[in-house]
């Protein structure tokens, strides 16, 4: 199976519960934390949701 690695690029302070959330679901608490999912239609429904505070490590 497939994976991917996402490292939080900005702090979540004064952004919507549902991304901290969001943040929350994908194992990310730290500013410049990289975290290895499996790639699948949700986590990429996920990234797209706080794509401002994440970005895609390759």
């Amino acid at each position: 199976m497939a994976t991917i690695k996402i490292k939080q690029i900005k702090s979540k302070i004064g952004y919507p519960i549902d991304q901290k959330r969001t943040l929350q679901s994908l194992g990310l608490h730290r500013i410049s934390q990289v975290v290895e999912v499996e790639d699948n239609p949700s986590v990429r429904g996920m990234i797209k949701k706080v794509h401002h505070l994440v970005t895609v490590v390759e």
